[in-house]
């Protein structure tokens, strides 16, 4: 008896300790679902920051070339304004090929003999193709003889390509396809380093955006390009949303190829806008799957695509300039110098691309900027009426046999309308989850389209599947509208390093898409996976930072609606919903309050005057400038910026007084705000240290960076830069 009552105490001593071990194991797991939980939530509104951002400011650069457009339509040739923006308009000037190609030559161009960087030799073989990538890995520049005759021969060979390509597995076991690049040169590298160059066994697709944002956007065109020409049955380019002059004048490469080749960048920028015209707008693999960049909409038609007159849409972002028959039988543009048809001339839009209200062009006599920048309203005209005010007008020019080929023209113009809005769907649009297709307000252009539209597309044309980039995904790809919608992005670390992965996918005679993540950036491997998520989260809150501080006016405003006593203090809940009235971002600002202010009461209240302090501006020369005049630059940067590159004709980096002057005027008339001239010149003066009467646009863009006190992240660096040192010297955020 004694030995059954000492195994009945241990029994139950061994039960009281599994209970122990199992509420031990409860409280862990529930610990680490919490941590896993919250970390997700970072995650999402980490990754929500940035697109938000994003896009943002891809809206902003359509409504102000759409903007910029309305002046040129509307204000007298001899205008000054006028005068400040032509150029970026003269995208269909009446020119032959042969011209062109005179315009362009390179033989007058001498290469020295100091120069070490590869030499090209035409036809292009593919050792030269192979040494090109080679040479860019070792951070050698192509001389700007071979730029131009690289250029001019994928000019010629692209002339000769479908509007969309249909290629084959049959002839080898597959198809490489990449999306975009953005001036990554590192994942091309990557790509190619696991996945073998382009070779008659190794077909590639690319899938457009190969510029802007990266640094060597340009390395990137010369590499494809010259695999294009050594094997153009096994190479295919198609055109994505970036490859847009006017969209490069914002997100730097028009910036990055004028600094790497400063003689003959113009030229060569000039070549480029019409390759960019000429790349093919789709690919279709084995009748079954469709490449494109954008996407589609309830109205794409690829019988339509397919015989457009691609070249014609320099930019996808405003209709082509239309062409008439004049009495004399000569063609001729039109434009708000001719009087029959410019005082009533108007262009079509969608209504996710804001267009102002067309007005007469006497009401435009010696006016300035501001006399009408209360008159900029939204407009869309229907076909039938575009129509028939396009046949009032040139009904009374016209008379006699010459009336039908009006009309005729008149109704062609509304098919070139058509035709515009299916690039534009094509190059900008974004899937969703939601049945339907509305206007994509978000971006500014193209439509979000849902898994019925893409049902109806692929049962019309006979597909199967979808691939699309022009998304980033944190993955590398997304599977959407039941997995018969791909999104691929092929540049890692896009946002930041660690922000996301990249990848390809291959595509056999089955079709079954086979996917490779990677991530480029050797930088990966120095950090740990928390101190990577938390340098790219720093980063997000350092972008937040700034929006926050762009918008000091309008949220002191919301403030003050809660705190009616103007105590300078409102309690969190009230601090969340009125962040959240100004920016309209959807995020969980109650959560992000540890990390987005510092300062607190005893009760919990925030003090929202003292938040906007823990802000401070780079340079002494601020504090004599309107505060006004600082948080409009900092909420409206990028615009300002591209806007100053459009002023620079000469692209040399500096603008005048007077010139910068005219700037701010048109940013005024942009946002329908008043600036007064003394504040401009008060801007001019701080700028203009060395009183030489010019302004350097870098060093003005760079005077005027915010430096947020509470970031540890490099500061005054571009967002997509860094290296291994400042990374492995970041200290963690105890708040994060």
């Amino acid at each position: 008896m004694g030995c059954g009552v000492t195994k009945s105490n241990q029994f139950h001593k061994n039960s009281g300790k599994a209970v122990t071990t199992i509420k031990s194991a409860v409280l862990i797991q529930r610990w680490y679902r919490q941590y896993v939980a919250r970390r997700e939530m970072r995650r999402r509104y980490t990754w929500h920051i940035f697109q938000s951002i994003e896009y943002s400011g891809e809206q902003a650069q359509i409504k102000l070339y759409n903007f910029l457009g309305y002046l040129m339509d509307n204000f007298t040739p001899a205008s000054n304004e006028r005068n400040l923006i032509s150029h970026i308009f003269r995208e269909n000037e009446v020119c032959r090929d042969a011209e062109w190609e005179r315009y362009f030559c390179y033989k007058n161009i001498e290469v020295p003999e100091i120069y070490s960087g590869p030499h090209l030799t035409f036809p292009l073989t593919v050792e030269q193709a192979v040494g090109l990538v080679e040479a860019f890995r070792n951070k050698k520049q192509l001389h700007s003889r071979y730029v131009l005759q690289l250029l001019l021969e994928t000019w010629k060979q692209l002339r000769m390509l479908p509007n969309i390509n249909r290629i084959s597995t049959c002839h080898s076991k597959e198809i490489t396809i990449c999306g975009d690049l953005h001036g990554q040169l590192e994942d091309l590298l990557l790509i190619f380093y696991k996945n073998d160059m382009p070779s008659l066994e190794k077909p590639y697709l690319f899938n457009g955006d190969f510029v802007d944002r990266g640094k060597d956007s340009i390395e990137i065109l010369l590499i494809l390009f010259s695999f294009l020409l050594v094997y153009p049955s096994e190479v295919y380019l198609n055109r994505g949303n970036h490859e847009d002059h006017i969209v490069n004048l914002r997100y730097g490469f028009t910036k990055e190829v004028l600094s790497k080749y400063k003689m003959h960048g113009k030229r060569i920028l000039r070549l480029l806008q019409k390759i960019f015209s000429w790349l093919p707008l789709a690919t279709v693999i084995d009748q079954k799957v469709l490449v494109l960049h954008g996407g589609i909409s309830n109205t794409t038609d690829l019988s339509i695509l397919a015989r457009v007159d691609r070249h014609k849409y320099v930019s996808a972002l405003r209709p082509p300039k239309k062409r008439h028959q004049s009495i004399v039988g000569l063609s001729i543009d039109v434009d708000v110098d001719e009087d029959t048809v410019s005082h009533n001339k108007v262009f079509q839009r969608r209504t996710s691309l804001t267009f102002p209200k067309v007005l007469s062009r006497d009401c435009f006599q010696n006016r300035s900027l501001r006399d009408f920048s209360d008159r900029i309203k939204v407009n869309t005209v229907d076909n039938v009426e575009l129509c028939q005010r396009r046949q009032s007008i040139l009904n009374p020019v016209i008379h006699g046999p010459e009336n039908e080929a009006a009309q005729s023209a008149s109704c062609e113009s509304i098919n070139s309308e058509d035709e515009w809005k299916q690039i534009l769907d094509l190059l900008w649009s974004d899937p969703m989850n939601q049945d339907g297709c509305v206007p994509n307000e978000v971006r500014g252009g193209g439509c979000y389209w849902g898994p019925d539209v893409t049902e109806d597309f692929l049962n019309r044309h006979n597909l199967q599947l979808i691939i699309r980039s022009h998304e980033c995904k944190q993955e590398g790809y997304e599977f959407c509208h039941n997995r018969k919608v791909l999104t691929l992005f092929s540049a890692s670390n896009y946002y930041d390093v660690g922000s996301n992965r990249g990848a390809y996918v291959k595509l056999g005679p089955d079709l079954v898409p086979y996917l490779v993540q990677y991530q480029a950036s050797s930088m990966i491997r120095e950090l740990t996976v928390r101190q990577s998520f938390g340098r790219t989260e720093r980063l997000a809150l350092k972008v937040l930072r700034e929006q926050l501080f762009a918008h000091k006016s309008d949220l002191i405003c919301a403030f003050k609606k809660f705190d009616s006593s103007n105590t300078g203090y409102v309690c969190l809940s009230d601090w969340a919903s009125a962040v959240e009235s100004v920016l309209h971002l959807g995020l969980p600002w109650r959560i992000m309050r540890y990390q987005l202010v510092t300062g607190r009461t005893s009760d919990g209240s925030i003090d929202y005057h003292e938040w906007f302090n823990e802000l401070a501006i780079k340079g002494p020369n601020a504090a004599h400038i309107d505060q006004s005049l600082l948080e409009t630059l900092y909420r409206h940067r990028s615009t300002l910026e591209t806007i100053f590159r459009i002023v620079d004709t000469d692209n040399s980096g500096f603008i005048t007084i007077e010139d910068f002057r005219q700037t701010w005027k048109l940013l005024s008339v942009y946002l329908k705000m008043e600036i007064t001239d003394d504040a401009i010149s008060d801007l001019a003066i701080t700028i203009d240290s060395n009183q030489d009467g010019s302004i350097d646009i870098e060093e003005f863009m760079e005077a005027f960076r915010l430096t947020d006190k509470k970031s540890r992240l490099e500061r005054g660096r571009s967002m997509f830069m860094g290296t291994a040192t400042d990374l492995t010297n970041l200290d963690v955020d105890p708040n994060i």
